[in-house]
C-alpha cells in the first residue's frame, strides 16, 4: 500500500456581475446637430426664455453652435446651467466646464462644439453678445429689457 499523498486545496474564484471589474466608460461622441438638439430640449424644459442659436459653422473653429437664453433670476440660471451639465454627462459628454455659476448672472457652458450662454435679461441686454455675430436681441427680449432698464 502506498501512503496517501496529501494534496493542496484548490479553490475556484467566479464573479458575480456585482463584483466583476467594469470597463472604463466609453465616451460617446455626439454629432454637433445631436448636441445642439439636446441643448435645446433641456432649455425648453427648464423655461428658458428667448433662446437664440447662433450658427457658427465656417465663421470660427472653436464651435459649431452658440446658444444665448436669459432665465429669469440667478437661481432659475443656476439651476437650468446645473440640470444642462448633468443631461449632457449622461448623453455621454465627458467633463462639462462652466464659468460664472457662483454669482449665476452670466453663466458660461462649454459643452465642446456648443458654447452656451446663460443670461440674466438685463445683463444679455447690456453685452449684446448676439451683435457680434450678426445677430439682434429677439425683439420682446429688447422691449423688455428696455421697460425693465427705465422702471
Amino acid at each position: 500500500m502506498t501512503p496517501l499523498q496529501e494534496v493542496e486545496t484548490i479553490t475556484t474564484h467566479t464573479e458575480t456581475a456585482a463584483t466583476a471589474p467594469r470597463p472604463a466608460a466609453v465616451l460617446q461622441i455626439l454629432e454637433p446637430q445631436d448636441l445642439k438638439a439636446l441643448i435645446e430640449t433641456s432649455l425648453d424644459d427648464d423655461q428658458a426664455d428667448n433662446v437664440t442659436v447662433i450658427d457658427l459653422a465656417g465663421k470660427t473653429t472653436f464651435a459649431d453652435y452658440m446658444i444665448v437664453a436669459s432665465g429669469r433670476n440667478t437661481r432659475h440660471i443656476g439651476a437650468m446651467a446645473m440640470k444642462l451639465s448633468e443631461k449632457l454627462k449622461q448623453a455621454g459628454l465627458g467633463r462639462v466646464e462652466m464659468e460664472g455659476l457662483e454669482q449665476a448672472d452670466w453663466v458660461l457652458v462649454d459643452a465642446g462644439d456648443v458654447i452656451v450662454h446663460l443670461f440674466k435679461p438685463e445683463v444679455r441686454t447690456f453685452y449684446n453678445i448676439e451683435k457680434m455675430w450678426g445677430l439682434e436681441l429677439p425683439a420682446d427680449q429688447a422691449a423688455s429689457d428696455a421697460a425693465r432698464l427705465t422702471a
